[in-house]
């Protein structure tokens, strides 16, 4: 309850049960002691958010915030590499849903992903909706030709956030780096989301409002 500049260690470790010399032999501080907390508490949250119904969100142009770059850092797994801007939230959490890459890494390397889906629950639910044969249902459903047609936009999009001068080498191909028909529907999604007109993120809402996302359907 004291917060972090008014928290005591001894106090702590007599609660957990351990002796003070303990706590720093694992954490090495109670500024990591905190860190540690902070990041299991954001787990355990991204977990139980995995559970949970679809919940509606909504567009942005946000520069991540410290707690955003936490945020995404913890839904993908690692930090990315590059800038990016936070372009879909939860409209009741105002947690990250999709944000937008830069075409370009801090090292000059091309980044064909332009939309990260990066918000739970829907990385999961689009995650079960691939492992019930989404993919290729979406191109059975769709065709690949009004799917090529996606890809250009998507690559003509990217293409135009690259520096004017830029000389070197550049992102290739589609939507999320693919070629020819669907390969990812996270990538998808993300760009359906973010505002991208995109018929296999337009099948990949109608699916998830049917159910399709759920644990059960």
């Amino acid at each position: 309850d004291a917060g972090l500049g008014g928290a005591r260690v001894e106090p702590i470790a007599e609660r957990a049960g351990v002796n003070k010399r303990m706590l720093y032999y694992y954490f090495g501080s109670k500024d990591d002691l905190f860190l540690a907390v902070l990041e299991q508490t954001y787990a355990d949250i991204r977990e139980a958010e995995k559970l949970a119904p679809l919940v509606p969100s909504h567009r942005v142009d946000d520069a991540p915030t410290d707690s955003d770059r936490l945020a995404v850092t913890h839904l993908l797994g690692r930090e990315p590499q590059g800038a990016y801007r936070v372009v879909v939230r939860n409209s009741r959490t105002g947690w990250p849903v999709v944000i937008r890459n830069e075409p370009l890494l801090a090292d000059g390397t091309p980044m064909p992903t332009r939309y990260w889906l990066v918000g739970e629950p829907e990385r999961t639910m689009v995650s079960r909706l691939e492992s019930r044969g989404g993919v290729n249902r979406a191109e059975e459903a769709i065709g690949l030709e009004r799917i090529a047609e996606a890809h250009d936009r998507y690559r003509a999009e990217r293409d135009a956030a690259l520096p004017p001068d830029w000389t070197g080498p550049r992102p290739s191909a589609g939507v999320g780096g693919t070629r020819v028909g669907v390969k990812c529907l996270h990538a998808h999604f993300g760009w359906y989301l973010a505002g991208g007109d995109d018929p296999v993120g337009a099948w990949v809402a109608e699916r998830l409002a049917a159910g399709e996302g759920d644990p059960h359907p």
